[in-house]
């Protein structure tokens, strides 16, 4: 019961009060992490793997001491993993300064939901820069988090966001991390396989709320998901894309290079509604992954 009612407290401390505004402990992972890194550091997977279980297992031994905190330490680790509200909230400001014609302040925005070049893009590449990581986002920031605290309780959310930090931080297919970074690759990619179909058969079911079809959703899901180079990020780009009815993929532009995504969904290229239309989708899927979730730790517990 009590990792129920903490996934529950901690999604409506999220939505409420969004992230910490000062001293987040995730960012305090993350200038961690990157410490270790200087003493962990080598051009082979081998140094990648030890780097990796030093790192998420530290975290999760925490967990594992932090979850005698029953309700209350299930809910603040809960608040302190998702972000949910702060992905939605970044995405209406993209979606204001888009209609308001400031390229400029959308630009500013877009490092904030993912790692592409925004000065390369323009208008119609923000926008659908901006959704997909949204719905990427959708199932890192709060369903992924949300799956892992009913599986595993706190050591469970804390160890998640760990996973998911080092991916963002060291995931990357460039000369530095090409071989030490693997290891913080395919964890990530085996930590989403629930969560992102989760979040793709939610996005499914609530398509309808945007005014999309959820055959439509699945049909883009089956079609097109598999093509994508992450076995994952395909899955929930390629439902959002069919429940909005739009056309994602192609030219992608990140500060490390160019990347060639395939094309994912039908329709006409995304445009600053179906940008808030996203959102939308986005807020209602986290809504009801929460109460999915909560749901499954009660069995859990249970049995």
């Amino acid at each position: 019961m009590s990792t129920a009612v903490g996934l529950l407290l901690g999604f409506a401390l999220d939505r409420v009060l969004g992230d910490p505004r000062r001293g987040h402990p995730v960012a305090g992972f993350g200038s961690a992490a990157l410490a270790l890194e200087r003493r962990t550091y080598a051009d082979r997977r081998g140094a990648g793997v030890a780097h990796e279980v030093l790192a998420v297992g530290s975290v999760v031994a925490v967990g594992m001491l932090a979850r005698r905190g029953g309700t209350i330490a299930v809910a603040a680790a809960t608040w302190t993993v998702l972000g949910g509200h702060t992905l939605a909230e970044v995405g209406r400001r993209m979606a204001d300064a888009l209609e308001a014609g400031d390229v400029d302040a959308a630009r500013a925005l877009l490092p904030s939901l993912c790692g592409r070049d925004p000065e390369v893009l323009d208008a119609d590449g923000l926008a659908r820069a901006a959704l997909e990581s949204l719905a990427e986002n959708t199932s890192d920031a709060t369903v992924a988090p949300l799956v892992w605290g009913a599986l595993a309780g706190v050591p469970g959310l804390l160890g998640y966001r760990a996973i998911n930090t080092l991916d963002a931080m060291i995931g990357y297919r460039n000369e530095r991390y090409e071989r030490f970074g693997w290891a913080a690759a395919r964890t990530d990619d085996v930590a989403n396989l629930l969560p992102a179909r989760l979040t793709g058969s939610l996005t499914v079911a609530l398509a309808p709320l945007v005014g999309g079809s959820p055959a439509d959703a699945l049909r883009a899901w089956r079609r097109d998901a598999a093509a994508h180079p992450s076995p994952n990020a395909g899955v929930v780009e390629a439902s959002m894309a069919g429940a909005l009815g739009v056309r994602l993929g192609g030219r992608t532009d990140y500060r490390h290079g160019v990347e060639m995504r395939p094309v994912l969904g039908e329709g006409p290229a995304p445009t600053v509604p179906d940008l808030r239309r996203a959102v939308r989708l986005s807020e209602a899927v986290q809504a009801a992954a929460v109460l999915v979730t909560a749901l499954a730790a009660l069995v859990i517990r249970r049995r």
